[in-house]
């Protein structure tokens, strides 16, 4: 996987694909490959389901069903967890900031 201007090369069970990624969220599109590539192997490791567009279409599945678990009773996790980063973000900020006074 390498990034460049024109986009970010990623590798998906074997297969290389080019996708257009802002420089600063290419660490999530790469997380997601790892998670996504983890999925498609499990499922085919598993010797239930042969092909790639199969398994690829169970992989979405299965992270479909993960994500709209998260959301039990109108609470998002994936939400939260937004919402955390950017008050760790605010922080930093706020805490290098307070630094130059001293």
């Amino acid at each position: 996987m390498s990034a460049d201007p024109k986009g970010l090369q990623i590798n998906v069970m074997g297969r290389e694909f080019r996708v257009a990624c802002p420089e600063n969220e290419q660490k999530g599109l790469l997380e997601a490959v790892d998670y996504l590539n983890r999925k498609m192997n499990e499922i085919r490791d598993n010797g239930k389901v042969i092909g790639l567009e199969r398994i690829a279409i169970m992989a979405a599945l299965n992270i479909a069903h993960e994500l709209l678990s998260t959301k039990v009773g109108g609470f998002d996790m994936g939400e939260l967890k937004r919402r955390m980063e950017n008050m760790e973000t605010m922080l930093d900020q706020a805490m290098h900031d307070q630094s130059k006074l001293f």
